[in-house]
């Protein structure tokens, strides 16, 4: 259900993301380099992470560690979550889920909304720490709570299913359509069939059309395959 998202390091979503801090990344110059060098721990992350997306630069792996564990070890958020990344994909540095685990729950305590969605995962698939549902459930809210579309999907999801915590399918329709009406073409299926059974939601066949097109028109191989079957009727 739940899987890391590559590249979660685009410097424009993490503008877009913002954080408890309100720290947003600087982009790859000069002037960022000096400051790195100068030991400033912000710069440090955020150059770390512009050599591990390539933003502005030629994408190097082993910079994007180098940097980002100085500024990791500083208490820095991002130049952790550019650190947990790298560990949890073996990037620049050999794989390690107990490394990306730590440095995940450093970045998600600081309120970092994509690295408490990924602590979530690593709880949920059981990597770098015992398998915990209910831990999973925990840092997802936090996440979705903070705007983040993916996460709001998920914890739909577990709502839905009744993962780590009682089933509620109103719970359910409350986070897919925060995540729908942002764009997760994968919420916009589930909200749709939602509205389509009546599930947490009073029944409403054009609701659910509405909201299973717009998946499908998105690629959502599920949703394609209702919509064919509606047009079919």
């Amino acid at each position: 259900m739940m899987k890391l998202i590559p590249l979660l390091l685009t410097l424009g979503m993490l503008a877009a993301i913002g954080t408890a801090k309100d720290e947003k990344p600087e982009p790859y110059s000069p002037e960022l380099v000096k400051k790195a060098e100068a030991g400033d721990a912000k710069a440090q992350g955020d150059l770390g992470g512009c050599y591990y997306v390539g933003g502005g630069v030629t994408q190097d792996y082993k910079e994007a560690v180098k940097w980002a564990r100085k500024s990791a070890e500083q208490g820095n958020l991002w130049g952790q979550h550019t650190l947990a990344n790298a560990y949890y994909f073996g990037r620049g540095v050999t794989k390690d889920y107990k490394e990306a685990f730590k440095w995940y729950t450093k970045a998600a305590e600081q309120g970092v909304a994509l690295a408490q969605y990924n602590l979530a995962t690593c709880y949920f698939e059981g990597k770098g720490v015992a398998k915990d549902n209910k831990e999973a459930v925990k840092w997802v809210t936090k996440s979705a709570e903070q705007g983040f579309a993916n996460a709001q999907y998920d914890l739909g999801r577990f709502y839905g299913e009744g993962i780590g915590v009682t089933q509620d399918y109103k719970e359910a329709v409350k986070w897919y359509t925060k995540s729908a009406e942002q764009g997760n073409a994968w919420a916009q299926y589930h909200l749709g069939m939602y509205y389509w059974q009546g599930k947490g939601v009073t029944q409403d066949s054009k609701e659910g059309e509405k909201w299973i097109t717009l998946s499908a028109a998105q690629g959502c191989i599920p949703a394609k395959e209702k919509f064919e079957k509606l047009k079919s009727k």
